[in-house]
């Protein structure tokens, strides 16, 4: 059964050729959103993730919320393994599904059919198990003849419709989802809905980044707060968006 367990775990990025002097340090803090501070060498380090305990288990559907630079991407890319924490225990049982990049692997010069190929390569899918999902792609995007044309002759909704399409050919066991929503025209937007919702539903668990309220409270059985890497609030999804939305009107 698939579970995530981070115990007291903590994200830095070390800046190069900056001095800490008081004044970067609080442009970088602006920037960033992270905790600045300097190592035992005096470079400068911004904390992306700060002391972070969470436990997810099979059915958690955990929604991130935060302001940019509230440490929502970097706990995504830390839970598909992209960063390593640098302090602190770090336990994920299961195979983790990121749809994070997804315009990650897409060639402009190779067609629809054959980005459908690399594509589902990079996320790790076998030839036989792409070539047995080919068609259902393809009726998926809705792009008909242009899946035979190169990727630079499409419109940008027409790559959205190819990426998002071999983004959901996966089958999740830990599934990660960073503003995937939103994207492509009205006409797609529903085939794509119902396609998230199969793929919501065969997960175990789901950890969702999104700015979008209502994709939240519909998906989500569990809500996160982060503010500057810290965890403030963990549990109800009502509860952390009311207090996301309190501490936006007062510093407004």
């Amino acid at each position: 059964m698939a579970r995530i367990d981070l115990r007291d775990v903590s994200v830095d990025f070390p800046v190069y050729n900056v001095h800490a002097r008081s004044l970067k340090k609080n442009f970088l803090r602006v920037a960033t959103g992270g905790n600045v501070s300097e190592d035992t060498n005096h470079h400068v380090v911004v904390r992306s993730i700060n002391r972070l305990n969470l436990s997810l288990r099979h059915g958690d559907r955990l929604g991130l919320i935060g302001h940019n630079g509230s440490g929502k991407s970097t706990l995504l890319r830390l839970l598909a393994r992209i960063y390593e924490p640098t302090e602190g225990d770090f336990n994920i049982e299961g195979h983790v599904s990121p749809m994070l990049e997804i315009m990650h692997g897409i060639e402009a010069e190779f067609t629809g059919y054959e980005n459908i190929y690399i594509r589902g390569t990079v996320l790790g899918l076998t030839r036989q198990e792409i070539k047995q999902q080919v068609d259902s792609i393809a009726e998926l995007t809705g792009l008909g003849d242009f899946l035979a044309m190169p990727v630079r002759t499409y419109s940008s909704g027409m790559m959205v419709r190819l990426v998002f399409a071999i983004s959901t050919s996966i089958k999740p066991e830990i599934l990660l989802i960073d503003e995937v929503f939103g994207a492509g025209d009205a006409d797609f937007m529903e085939k794509a809905r119902n396609k998230m919702i199969s793929l919501l539903n065969q997960s175990s668990i789901v950890v969702m980044a999104t700015h979008a309220d209502v994709l939240i409270k519909e998906f989500c059985n569990k809500a996160l707060l982060l503010d500057g890497g810290k965890l403030k609030y963990f549990g109800s999804v009502d509860t952390a968006l009311k207090l996301y939305h309190q501490k936006e009107n007062v510093s407004n």
